[in-house]
C-alpha cells in the first residue's frame, strides 16, 4: 500500500526549525552587531537623558492611542455611509477619504499649524477666549493632522470591511426580528471589525511611524529628545540607534497586543 496521502487530505506543513544553518547565522551575525554596539560607542550620555526620554516615549504613545482610538471612531462612520448612502454623503466621505490619502501627511501638518493657527491669531474674539491657550500650542494640530489621516485610511479599510460582511448573515438576522441598530451593533459593526482587524494592525504602526512627523511643530516626542541628544552631545549613530529600537520595541508590542485581540475574538463562521 502506498504511503502518499490522498489528492484530497490536506497534510499539514512541517514547523521550521529555529535552529536552522542560516538562522543560526543571521542571529550571530545580530549578536556580533548588539556587542560592537554596547561596546564600542559611546552610551555614558544615556543616564542624564533617561527621564526626558521617558517622557518623550509616554508623549509619543498618548499621541498614538489618542489620535488612532478617536481617527477609529470617525472611520467607522466614514465607511458605512459609502456603503449604505445616502449618495451626497457617501460621495463627500469618498472625497474626503481620496484627499487626505491623495495628499502628504507633513503638508497637512504644515496647513493646520502654519495655516489654520496663524488664521486663529488674527481675530481677538478667539485670542480672548477660553481655547486660546490651546490653540496657540502646537500639539492640538499634530493631533488633528494624525486623526484626520487615520481616519481617512481607516474609514477605507472599514468601508471594505463593511461591504465584506456577507448579505445572508446580515438577512438572517433582520429574519429574527433585529432593529437596525442592534444588527449593527451585534452583527455587522463585529464582523466588520474582525475583518479590518489585521489592517487595522498595520495602519496603527504606520501610525506610530507618523508620529515623528509632529517634532517638525515643536511637539515634544521621543524623536524631538533624541534630536535634542544629537544637538548637545554631538553625537550621531548612538542616539539614532536607540531611537530605532525604541520604535521597533514599539511596534513589537503593538503587534502582539493586536494578535492577542484577534486570537480572542471567536472566528466562528468567518
Amino acid at each position: 500500500m502506498s504511503d502518499t496521502p490522498n489528492a484530497g487530505t490536506y497534510v499539514a506543513p512541517k514547523a521550521r526549525s529555529l535552529f536552522e544553518p542560516h538562522r543560526l547565522f543571521l542571529m550571530a551575525v545580530a549578536a556580533a552587531l548588539l556587542f560592537c554596539i554596547a561596546w564600542f560607542m559611546r552610551w555614558d550620555w544615556l543616564p542624564r537623558y533617561q527621564e526626558r526620554l521617558i517622557y518623550g516615549i509616554g508623549q509619543t504613545l498618548l499621541m498614538l492611542f489618542s489620535t488612532a482610538i478617536i481617527g477609529f471612531l470617525f472611520a467607522v462612520p466614514l465607511g458605512l455611509v459609502q456603503v449604505t448612502g445616502p449618495k451626497p454623503l457617501a460621495w463627500a466621505a469618498r472625497g474626503f477619504c481620496t484627499l487626505i490619502r491623495g495628499t502628504p501627511l507633513l503638508l497637512q501638518l504644515w496647513l493646520l499649524y502654519y495655516g489654520l493657527g496663524s488664521l486663529f491669531a488674527q481675530y481677538p474674539e478667539i485670542r480672548s477666549s477660553f481655547l486660546w491657550p490651546y490653540l496657540r500650542q502646537a500639539w492640538p494640530y499634530g493631533f488633528a493632522a494624525l486623526m484626520i489621516s487615520f481616519a481617512a485610511y481607516e474609514g477605507e479599510v472599514m468601508r471594505g470591511a463593511f461591504a465584506g460582511v456577507p448579505r445572508g448573515e446580515l438577512e438572517a438576522a433582520r429574519a429574527y426580528g433585529m432593529g437596525r441598530f442592534t444588527l449593527f451593533r451585534r452583527i455587522w459593526l463585529p464582523r466588520a471589525i474582525h475583518r479590518a482587524l489585521p489592517t487595522l494592525t498595520g495602519e496603527t504602526v504606520l501610525q506610530l511611524k507618523s508620529t515623528p512627523l509632529v517634532a517638525t511643530v515643536t511637539v515634544v516626542d521621543v524623536y524631538a529628545i533624541i534630536s535634542r541628544v544629537r544637538q548637545e552631545t554631538f553625537l550621531t549613530y548612538e542616539p539614532l540607534l536607540l531611537l530605532a529600537l525604541i520604535y521597533l520595541c514599539l511596534t513589537g508590542m503593538l503587534v502582539y497586543a493586536f494578535k492577542l485581540l484577534e486570537n480572542r475574538i471567536p472566528t466562528r463562521g468567518v
